[in-house]
């Protein structure tokens, strides 16, 4: 893919990935939604996108958010006690 001619079809969604980071303290449990839209737009052009290196394209996180939120609202109840 030349840079100069094609825009990576996967920039936008790791730009808004870098701001949910920023805008949560680095917790990057609160930004699992942009991040899924990050691996779906991998899922499609992880071949031609250098965006996608680091995404585990496997690896599902929305469901992971969902249980580590779970956890954490355990943790907290037990502590509060």
């Amino acid at each position: 893919m030349s840079k100069s001619k094609s825009k990576d079809p996967c920039k936008a969604a790791a730009c808004k990935i870098q701001t949910c980071l920023r805008e949560h303290s680095y917790d990057e449990v609160k930004c699992y939604d942009v991040i899924e839209d990050m691996r779906q737009c991998c899922l499609k052009w992880h071949k031609v996108s250098l965006c996608c290196s680091g995404i585990q394209l496997d690896r599902d996180y929305k469901a992971e958010k969902e249980t580590i939120l779970r956890e954490r609202e355990t943790a907290r109840k037990s502590n509060a006690h």
